[in-house]
C-alpha cells in the first residue's frame, strides 16, 4: 500500500459520479495557517490522507500520523493518532486525521504519516501569528 497523497485541507467531501466512479471533493487545501490567538495556542487542523491498494496486496494496514516540530524523526511530538483501516485491493480509502496541536511559537510543525512501519511521508504545516483585523480594513 502507499499514500498517494496527504494534505491540510478545510472541507472534504465525497460525491458518486457515473460509472459508478466516486469524486474526492477537496478544498481549502493549505500549508500555513495564522493562529486563532497569540501563542500559547491549540489548533486543530483536519488532514486528509489518500491511500492506494494495489490489487496484489491484502487490504488491511494501519495509518500512524505523528504531528512533530521539526522534519527530524526526533523532533518533539505534539501529537499521535493511530488508525487501523481495511480497503478492498485494488482501491483507494481515505483517512481523515485531526490533531489537537498546543502551539508555544509561530513555526513550522510537520505531520509525519506511514502506513504501518513504512517510509514516513512528511507534510508541513506553517503556524503564523494572529491576523490583525485592524490592518485587514485598509
Amino acid at each position: 500500500m502507499q499514500i498517494i497523497s496527504a494534505l491540510f485541507v478545510e472541507n472534504f467531501a465525497l460525491r458518486q459520479a457515473p460509472g459508478p466512479s466516486t469524486r474526492i471533493d477537496l478544498t481549502g487545501a493549505f500549508f500555513s495557517i495564522a493562529a486563532p490567538t497569540p501563542v500559547p495556542v491549540t489548533i486543530d487542523p483536519h488532514l486528509v490522507v489518500l491511500i492506494y491498494c494495489p490489487p496484489s496486496e491484502a487490504g488491511n494496514s494501519v495509518l500512524e500520523v505523528i504531528f512533530r516540530s521539526g522534519p527530524q524523526e526526533d523532533a518533539e511530538q505534539l501529537a499521535r493518532n493511530v488508525s487501523p483501516f481495511t480497503v478492498e485491493p485494488g482501491k483507494f480509502t481515505y483517512r481523515l486525521v485531526r490533531g489537537e496541536l498546543l502551539i508555544t511559537q509561530y513555526s513550522q510543525i510537520f505531520a509525519h504519516c506511514r502506513l504501518g512501519t513504512g517510509q514516513w511521508h512528511l507534510v508541513p504545516l506553517t503556524v503564523l501569528p494572529p491576523v490583525d483585523e485592524a490592518s485587514n480594513r485598509s
